[in-house]
């Protein structure tokens, strides 16, 4: 198999600094020779290469950023580099990767105790155990602030009850961080495998994301010890930390994926002959969406850099991610499709990773912020209204008016 050559239209390789563009190599080699020639078949059955995991382990992809436990300690930008390289292999891979560093790591690392931190980050980093992340309900999404997992305190332990639904890596997890509410505000809590009372259900037939483990929680009087609490959680903003940090990440991830399909594209145009002999490469129209994709990548490119460097620097906000995350999906999404459309029937078969990209694509829209709600969370910088909350009654109204008059 020939090693990706990238897509660099704008020179972008200059803005990125030599360990950046190491990391980068490293994670493109392991994608070419590890993932690539055996995800089609992991996709077509179902089933996450589990394999890989220990591989992504020894080359320090859960956790980068962390500069503790052995961890590397990398820059934002490398990190998104890894997602980049993932993506491109496949979303399921990334996901794990996203889920493990930001979802998981992130929240004991930042929220937990010295001994949580001690107990599972080794852990995590290596490989050696999985973890998920509980906050997405049936019945809330993109109200997370509507959940209805409850916590109670029941002296030295805490007793859950609820059910958490699409979590990724739930079924093979060894630990989740999920999230509920309690009488003192929202709280994080480690839910060990084989609690009583904690039982998962994995969601099969999926026609996207099909080499991800995506799963059901289920907590029916789940006693948890209370050193099982995260002890600086204490409402909704923590929960919505570690997603920005996960949003960050698939904003480069998609990248990736966009690449894979703009070159899969390209070279079978080149190859694809039609009408007096000639590439369908040398056509108009296809020429324009090749034209369209490589524009639309590069100004990708660029949103994801400068958001890595805003974000090394502690200036990165989280309706900046939201530009990010929903212009970088959206993108990647058109070039699937267009790619599907340069390949015609071609485009439909596994032969080609295309169609596998555009369904996976199809879920990353939605997951973690769907594409309007980003949109509206952009609206709301830029008018300084929040048109995503409900309208005030007319006594609520009445209320608010009184205090702004204190």
């Amino acid at each position: 198999m020939s090693s990706f050559p990238g897509v660099d239209y704008m020179e972008i390789d200059s803005l990125f600094n030599e360990e950046e563009l190491m990391v980068r190599q490293t994670v493109r080699d392991f994608v070419d020779e590890e993932v690539l020639p055996i995800i089609e078949e992991a996709n077509r059955h179902e089933k996450f290469p589990v394999e890989l995991i220990p591989k992504m382990g020894e080359l320090g992809l859960f956790g980068a950023t962390i500069n503790e436990y052995g961890l590397p300690g990398l820059n934002n930008v490398a990190y998104g580099l890894i997602m980049q390289e993932l993506e491109r292999g496949d979303s399921g891979l990334r996901s794990f990767a996203s889920v493990q560093s930001g979802l998981v790591m992130f929240p004991i690392y930042n929220y937990g105790s010295k001994e949580q931190k001690d107990k599972w980050i080794p852990k995590l980093a290596s490989g050696e155990k999985i973890g998920c992340f509980g906050l997405t309900e049936p019945d809330f999404g993109s109200n997370p602030g509507g959940m209805r997992t409850h916590a109670k305190k029941d002296g030295d332990s805490w007793v859950l009850n609820g059910a958490k639904s699409w979590i990724t890596n739930g079924s093979v997890a060894d630990v989740a961080v999920v999230w509920a509410k309690t009488d003192e505000g929202i709280k994080g809590f480690l839910v060990e495998k084989d609690t009583p009372g904690y039982t998962t259900k994995y969601h099969m037939g999926k026609f996207s994301l099909r080499a991800s483990v995506t799963s059901q929680l289920f907590f029916e009087d789940c006693r948890i010890p209370a050193e099982n609490h995260l002890p600086q959680t204490s409402s909704l903003r923590h929960p919505l930390s570690c997603l920005t940090q996960a949003r960050y990440g698939i904003a480069w991830g998609v990248l990736g994926a966009a690449m894979g399909v703009f070159q899969t594209a390209t070279e079978y145009a080149k190859q694809r002959i039609q009408f007096a002999g000639q590439p369908i490469a040398s056509h108009q129209l296809v020429q324009n969406k090749l034209a369209w994709m490589i524009t639309e990548i590069t100004k990708g490119q660029l949103l994801a850099l400068q958001m890595g460097r805003l974000k090394d620097q502690g200036k990165l906000k989280p309706h900046h991610v939201s530009m990010g995350k929903m212009n970088n999906v959206n993108i990647a999404l058109e070039c699937a499709r267009m790619a599907r459309d340069i390949l015609g029937a071609n485009g439909v078969s596994d032969e080609y990773p295309v169609i596998r990209h555009m369904m996976n694509l199809e879920s990353v829209k939605t997951y973690e912020g769907t594409h309007d709600v980003h949109n509206l969370v952009i609206g709301e910088a830029v008018t300084g209204i929040a048109s995503y909350n409900p309208p005030m009654s007319a006594a609520q109204a009445k209320e608010a008016e009184a205090a702004s008059k204190k």
